[in-house]
């Protein structure tokens, strides 16, 4: 990432983060976003140039504080109101083949399985193919897998049944062992399956939070297993995560300070 595009993203997330606990300061600011003063400081002095923020007044202390200005609101104000999953995740699927070369999927939780709703196919004469509308299994996919990864032990059980159905010799069927698997999938940002529903296909996934912070779907690029070995998934596992984080930007979602990159 260019040092251009960083102090972007850092003047996006002090802005993000002054919205949400006006008015606020560098140093509140500093410490909630793990950013040092002096980047905050910039990226304040920049939004403020540009008419985004404004000071809310000094403190005894001769600390300044901010707040948005208005012009937030008129931007706001067009915004799509009805921005759906699959209006997001297009664009981003699409630049996500282009970087990994194989088919990117969008899939949604619905009545217990991770249903297809998106795909762009790679150009590989040779690809995991998924029709439109399929439903996989959640615990052996890694789409249902990212979906089911942030949320509560029994609500998983729930969703899922009473037990683990076998696809394969590698699909986990013990529940000690998958939710074990869920935790993984927590702390690295994304899923794998690798033979775990088809023998054949291999594949990474992240889930795709909503503006409540719902993961009720999932972004994924599949391929035959040969052509994603263990190094490629952790590659094309860190662009599908980077991906899913994008999209749910655009859907609303704002990552809490203690989970965003540093």
């Amino acid at each position: 990432m260019s040092e251009g595009m960083r102090t972007v993203l850092s003047a996006f997330r002090v802005l993000e983060e002054v919205a949400f606990t006006q008015p606020a300061g560098v140093g509140e600011l500093s410490r909630k976003l793990r950013m040092p003063k002096s980047t905050v400081q910039r990226a304040l002095q920049t939004l403020w140039t540009a008419g985004w923020i404004c000071p809310a007044g000094t403190e005894t202390t001769g600390t300044t504080r901010w707040r948005l200005t208005t012009r937030a609101l008129h931007i706001g104000q067009h915004a799509i109101p009805d921005l759906g999953v699959r209006d997001a995740a297009l664009p981003i699927m699409h630049e996500l083949r282009k970087e990994t070369g194989e088919t990117a999927h969008l899939m949604v939780l619905q009545d217990g399985h991770a249903v297809l709703i998106e795909r762009v196919e790679t150009d590989h004469p040779i690809r995991a193919v998924i029709a439109l509308g399929s439903a996989v299994p959640l615990h052996g996919s890694s789409n249902g897998k990212a979906m089911l990864a942030h949320r509560p032990p029994d609500d998983v059980r729930a969703i899922i049944g009473d037990r683990l159905e076998r696809h394969t010799d590698r699909t986990i069927v013990d529940w000690d062992e998958f939710f074990a698997e869920l935790a993984r999938v927590r702390e690295r940002g994304y899923a794998t399956n690798v033979g775990e529903w088809r023998t054949d296909i291999a594949a990474v996934a992240s889930p795709i939070f909503d503006h409540e912070g719902r993961t009720s779907a999932s972004l994924s690029v599949s391929a035959p297993g040969s052509r994603m070995p263990e190094e490629l998934r952790k590659s094309y596992g860190a662009l599908v995560t980077e991906a899913a984080h994008r999209v749910s930007a655009t859907l609303g979602y704002r990552r809490p300070p203690e989970s965003a990159d540093p």
